[in-house]
């Protein structure tokens, strides 16, 4: 019996003990979370106007994106190390830093797609020439449209079918990029066949002028004309002129006006856009007629 008091006297020593504490240290753990929540607040404004200010100076949304969570990170943490130490649980942080690190091992294994956009992110942030921007028309991992948000993880491109697809860094850095907005221009293909009776060097006369009254078209860039092959039915040829790129209705509307420009020149100066055409030959070694083929002359017409 007199052990049960004895625990029990022991068990309210130290509740009282721990009360005690905890009253001493609630004006610490009150001024702690004020210094926290205090750091949170002056963390996410600092990163606004850091972000704010070098968007003016900084070519680099990527760049701009890290800078102002470094900031934001750096000031939390200062802060929260100081509620830390008004706690006195400096040591303890310490040794959960430890566990943390040996964890960290494991957890870095789980995670390590994820580090790797990360530093993906970073590398491109940091490279001299960002290979696109916000608003850039990009192609990339099969798939093309306008670059909308650029994280540290992944960034975010709008096809031109309205979709939004976000691509982890990762990909971007090991694959290839097709900026079409870098150099403000691009180049129309178009390919065109016209029969074989046509006059080549009248038909290119043609659509020079045709392509040449094309309004997007750029007067200080050449408009090339080159004969391909012999198909089918046609003789081919490629027409290539630049337009000035801005978006994608640009490229789309100058190959339009483009189109129309030469099938109107061609009808006003009858030259033939020709329709496939199949040759059928009856004859083993070919070039025998189905006429000749017959049993006797007007077969069809008597059996028809």
């Amino acid at each position: 019996m007199q052990s049960i008091q004895d625990a029990f006297k022991l068990l309210q020593e130290k509740f009282m003990s721990w009360l005690e504490t905890i009253v001493l240290m609630t004006p610490n753990f009150i001024l702690a979370l004020v210094i926290i929540v205090a750091a949170q607040y002056i963390a996410n404004n600092a990163k606004k106007i850091v972000k704010s200010l070098l968007a003016r100076i900084v070519d680099n949304q990527a760049l701009v994106n890290f800078l102002g969570i470094l900031v934001h990170i750096g000031i939390f943490l200062f802060g929260s190390l100081i509620a830390i130490k008004l706690l006195n649980l400096d040591q303890m942080l310490f040794s959960v830093l430890a566990g943390v690190g040996i964890a960290g091992l494991a957890i870095g294994f789980a995670f390590q797609d994820i580090a790797a956009n990360f530093i993906a992110g970073i590398a491109l942030a940091f490279r001299k020439n960002y290979p696109f921007r916000v608003g850039d028309i990009i192609e990339t991992n099969d798939y093309m449209g306008i670059v909308e948000d650029i994280s540290l993880r992944d960034t975010m491109i709008r096809t031109f079918e309205g979709q939004s697809i976000f691509i982890p860094n990762k990909l971007i850095f090991e694959n290839v990029v097709k900026n079409y907005s870098l150099l403000k221009k691009r180049r129309v293909d178009l390919t065109v066949g016209i029969s074989y009776g046509e006059k080549l060097q009248a038909v290119k006369d043609i659509v020079y002028k045709a392509v040449k009254k094309v309004p997007e078209c750029l007067e200080d860039q050449p408009i090339e004309i080159f004969y391909q092959e012999f198909g089918d039915s046609s003789i081919n040829f490629q027409v290539r002129f630049w337009v000035s790129f801005r978006k994608q209705t640009d490229y789309l509307r100058a190959r339009s006006e483009a189109i129309m420009a030469i099938k109107k020149d061609f009808d006003q100066n009858g030259i033939t856009i020709p329709f496939p055409i199949r040759t059928l030959d009856f004859g083993i070694k070919g070039g025998t007629r189905l006429s000749e083929e017959m049993p006797y002359p007007g077969f069809l017409e008597k059996d028809g």
